[in-house]
């Protein structure tokens, strides 16, 4: 199949067309993939199901597809197929499967279509597989054929083409940018607010999902509005802002380091110290943890949660929250790559204890939390929509057992399913960032530190 075909048909049709020649590459794909702890980690699952409970999606609809060694096991018998000795020789004793066409639409309503690489499965494992690494290799398999659901393909060639995902040109931005700056002057009273671009030498690059300056500007005013109280040296990029990376989600790893190579680009030519990212799951876990495996090198600068950030103004007194401000009951959904997979939970927490009156815990909570069901690339990829809202039904019940008034999440993704699942479950709850409920509550009233 040709890269246009590859490009511009429709999945099914692509699928369609694939031969014994571009199987053949996709098990050589697979051989460069699985590599030597991947390769123990596809003989170490002993079916024992445990991580049926703690999927979503199996939660929801208890089919077997749905169980995450069902989906893993997908991998694992074309990988004996293809690499291991008995399942060359004897595939039907084994379990083995060759790599076709059947197979192959299976992989994509699995890998894709019943996963959000949320990680709770890894956790709750027995033998400790890493379960949505491995589905993630898969993706990649996939990706390599062009097999990526349209949606999300769509994503990320629109950031490669464009700079961003959401195809935001240069003027439009920096015009987004220059009228969000004359909001927060209003809102501040400070005509010397500001939302600078391209300021060299700053302490940190601040770079947004495109869903912000898109939909949501405000939320960009807030995070302006609180590095404005804390007296902060900071800019934005006019070139690349975007924190997102969908080729995460697709499993293509060649994408996803042209995309964060492109952030280590603006960073070395603003001279800015930190990157610090915006409020959004796989962004953090794309940018913090994965960029540097994708790059082959150091990044040469420390990268940030804006919460880690805003967390440390609040510990240093460089802003003062009034919680009296936030006077609803809110409540907190951990978004999994930040917080599972990547480590911060305890921040988000401290901001919200600091900025509304009362905070509710949901149960469970943290790194056990129950995914919402919009990460792994679900918002984009439309064929999968009825299933990602009802595995929401799992997120649903627990907001509602809170009896919370609000729902903050520190990530963009998480907020559009959160937003969703409030329409089709009637839950009658707003939807904000942590960070815009740090702004909420601040106190401008202050001197800015020297």
């Amino acid at each position: 199949m040709d890269d246009k075909t590859a490009k511009s048909a429709p999945l099914g049709q692509r699928l369609e067309l694939l031969g014994p020649a571009d199987y053949k590459a996709a098990i050589r794909r697979m051989a460069d993939a699985i590599d030597a702890p991947a390769a123990v980690n596809l003989e170490s699952c002993v079916r024992c199901g445990l991580c049926a409970d703690s999927c979503h999606y199996f939660l929801d609809n208890h089919e077997l597809k749905s169980i995450p060694a069902y989906k893993l096991n997908l991998v694992i018998r074309v990988f004996k197929r293809y690499f291991s000795a008995v399942g060359r020789r004897a595939p039907g004793w084994t379990g083995a499967a060759n790599f076709d066409e059947s197979e192959a639409r299976e992989w994509i309503d699995s890998l894709f279509g019943r996963c959000t690489l949320c990680g709770r499965c890894a956790l709750n494992c027995t033998m400790g597989i890493d379960i949505p690494g491995l589905i993630r290799k898969g993706r990649g398999v996939l990706a390599s054929m062009g097999l990526v659901p349209d949606g999300l393909d769509s994503t990320v060639r629109t950031a490669l083409e464009t700079g961003n995902n959401m195809g935001i040109t240069r003027q439009e931005w920096v015009e987004t940018v220059a009228w969000l700056e004359e909001e927060l002057q209003a809102e501040t009273g400070d005509p010397e607010a500001r939302l600078p671009l391209d300021r060299k030498g700053a302490n940190f690059l601040y770079i947004v999902n495109p869903r912000e300056p898109k939909f949501y500007p405000l939320t960009l005013t807030a995070a302006g509005k609180v590095f404005h109280a804390a007296g902060e040296n900071w800019t934005l990029s006019s070139s690349f802002f975007d924190v997102t990376n969908y080729a995460y989600f697709s499993g293509d790893d060649s994408a996803a380091g042209l995309i964060v190579e492109r952030l280590q680009r603006a960073m070395d030519e603003l001279e800015a110290k930190t990157l610090v990212l915006s409020e959004c799951g796989h962004g953090f876990a794309s940018n913090r943890w994965e960029a540097p495996e994708w790059l082959s090198r150091k990044l040469g600068y420390t990268v940030k949660s804006v919460l880690q950030v805003v967390a440390e103004y609040v510990r240093t007194d460089r802003i003062r929250l009034d919680p009296e401000r936030n006077p609803k009951a809110v409540t907190l959904h951990d978004p999994c790559q930040l917080v599972r997979m990547g480590g911060i939970s305890e921040e988000q927490r401290f901001i919200l204890q600091h900025a509304v009156r009362e905070f509710v815990e949901m149960t469970p909570n943290r790194k056990e939390n129950y995914c919402c069901g919009g990460g792994g690339g679900q918002l984009s990829m439309t064929d999968f929509t009825s299933r990602r809202r009802s595995a929401g039904r799992i997120k649903a019940g627990q907001i509602e057992r809170t009896k919370a008034k609000v729902v903050a999440s520190p990530c963009h993704n998480c907020l559009d399913q959160l937003a969703e699942l409030n329409r089709h479950y009637k839950l009658g709850v707003e939807i904000k960032s942590v960070v815009e409920l740090a702004a909420e509550a601040l106190v401008l009233d202050r001197k800015k530190p020297a």
